[in-house]
C-alpha cells in the first residue's frame, strides 16, 4: 500500500512539473519547497518509526499524514493548471436541476439570513472537515487500524482524482457563482465562502491560473462537490475507530447541510460529492483486494524457493 501511494503522488508530482515547464505556469516555488520540507520530514520519520523503532502505528500515522499534504498540494497545483483546458461552464442547467427538485438556492439563504445562530452552527460545522480528516487518521493509527489509514488515504486520492476529471469536462463553481444576493441578506450573512469568492473563481475561468501558491490556493470545484465527498469518507473510514461512529455521522450530516449555504454549492454537487465517495470506497477497496492477492501469490512463489 504504501508503494502504491507514492507513486500515486509521485505521478502527480512529475504531471505538475512537466506541465508546468512545458508551458511555462508561474510557481510559488518557496511557498511549495516548505510543503516539500513539511512531508518529507514526516515521511523520513515515517520510516524510521516503521524501520528502526518498529512502531506500525506511529510510522502509518506519520506516513498518512506525509502522503496527504503532498498529494493535497501536488493536485490543487493541477486543478488550477487545468483552467487553462477546460470545458464549458454547467451553473445554469445544474441551476436548474436545483430548481426542478424544488430546492430555491435564493430562498434557502434568505431564511439563514434571520437565523444567525444557525448559520454560525453551519459555519462550523462546514470547516470541520479538515480537522476531521487529521482526526481520522490520528485515531486510526491509535486503534491499531493501520490498513484503514491507507485505505483512508488512498480513497481520497481516488475521489480527488474522479472530481478533477469530471470538472475539468464540464467546469462549475456552485450556486453563488448563479445568483446575486440582495445586500439586505448577504449583510446578514456570515459564509465561509460568499458571492466575491465565486466572481474570483469565474474570472480565474476567463483569465488563467496566474501565480500558483499553495498559500493563496482556493476551492475551485463545483460540481462534484469534493467537501462533501471527504464528508461521507471521513464518516466511513472514522467509524471504524469506537466512540466516533456516531458523532462523525451527525456531524457530517450537518457538513452536507453547511454544504450548499456555506459553500455556496448547488444541491446536486453535494449529492454528485456522495456518489464519488461511494464510488472512491468501492475502488480502494478493489485496489487493495488485488494488491492483497498479488502479495500473497508471491509469498507462494518464494516460499518453495526459500526451502531450496
Amino acid at each position: 500500500m504504501h508503494r502504491i501511494l507514492w507513486a500515486t503522488a509521485g505521478a502527480v508530482v512529475a504531471v505538475d512539473v512537466l506541465w508546468a515547464r512545458a508551458a511555462h505556469f508561474e510557481f510559488e516555488s518557496r511557498g511549495y519547497l516548505l510543503v516539500a520540507e513539511a512531508a518529507a520530514l514526516l515521511t523520513l520519520l515515517g520510516l524510521f518509526y516503521g524501520r528502526i523503532r518498529r512502531d506500525e502505528r506511529l510510522a502509518a500515522m506519520l506516513s498518512g499524514t506525509g502522503f496527504l499534504i503532498v498529494f493535497s498540494s501536488a493536485f490543487s497545483a493541477l486543478n488550477y493548471m487545468l483552467l487553462t483546458v477546460a470545458g464549458p461552464r454547467i451553473d445554469a442547467p445544474l441551476a436548474a436541476i436545483d430548481r426542478a427538485v424544488g430546492f430555491d438556492w435564493p430562498g434557502v439563504m434568505a431564511y439563514m439570513a434571520l437565523h444567525p445562530f444557525l448559520d454560525l452552527v453551519l459555519q462550523w460545522c462546514y470547516n470541520s472537515v479538515l480537522p476531521q480528516i487529521a482526526l481520522v487518521v490520528l485515531t486510526l493509527g491509535w486503534a491499531g487500524q493501520t490498513a484503514s489509514i491507507f485505505r483512508f488515504c488512498l480513497s481520497v486520492a481516488i475521489g480527488a482524482g474522479v472530481t478533477v476529471f469530471l470538472w475539468t469536462l464540464y467546469p462549475s463553481f456552485g450556486a453563488f457563482s448563479v445568483y446575486h444576493l440582495p445586500a439586505a441578506i448577504a449583510s446578514h450573512l456570515d459564509l465561509a465562502l460568499d458571492g466575491k469568492y465565486a466572481n474570483d473563481l469565474v474570472h480565474l475561468l476567463h483569465d488563467g491560473p496566474g501565480l500558483i501558491s499553495p498559500r493563496s490556493a482556493r476551492g475551485l470545484i463545483g460540481f462534484p462537490s469534493f467537501h462533501g465527498a471527504l464528508a461521507m469518507l471521513t464518516t466511513y473510514y472514522g467509524a471504524r475507530v469506537r466512540h466516533l461512529k456516531w458523532p462523525l455521522l451527525c456531524l457530517n450530516a450537518c457538513v452536507l447541510v453547511a454544504t450548499p449555504i456555506q459553500g455556496g454549492h448547488h444541491l446536486v454537487d453535494v449529492l454528485g460529492g456522495i456518489g464519488v465517495a461511494a464510488a472512491a470506497i468501492w475502488a480502494s477497496m478493489w485496489v487493495c483486494r488485488r494488491a492483497a492477492t498479488r502479495a500473497e501469490a508471491e509469498s507462494h512463489i518464494q516460499m518453495p524457493a526459500a526451502a531450496l
